[in-house]
């Protein structure tokens, strides 16, 4: 679940695919993204959308449909990265390739 962090995982203008995993009171769906809810008009329950994030508060967000979704989001339920972000970390990042696999011992 979302935790109360000093930024939002999501920002105005980025798009996601989603699962569309409940309705809220006045009727929107809602979708999260790492634990983060966004709110979403005119869809339903068990739609698969792509959306693009209109709004960020502190604890919610809000998007809008731009596109459906022949299934569910290609990404993991579990994943904790976004796509820009994984091949970001990727191009920064240079991987060493070792078989030491943190024991110090050997």
């Amino acid at each position: 679940m979302y935790e109360d962090r000093s930024e939002a995982p999501v920002k105005v203008g980025e798009t996601y695919e989603v699962a569309i995993q409940s309705i809220g009171e006045k009727g929107d769906g809602i979708a999260r993204i790492k634990g983060f809810v966004l709110f979403i008009p005119k869809v339903k329950k068990g739609d698969f959308v792509k959306v693009r994030v209109t709004k960020v508060l502190k604890n919610v967000g809000f998007a809008e449909v731009v596109g459906q979704l022949e299934g569910p989001p290609k990404d993991s339920k579990y994943a904790t990265f976004t796509k820009e972000e994984l091949n970001k970390e990727e191009q920064e990042e240079n991987y060493q390739d070792t078989e030491n696999f943190g024991d110090e011992n050997q």
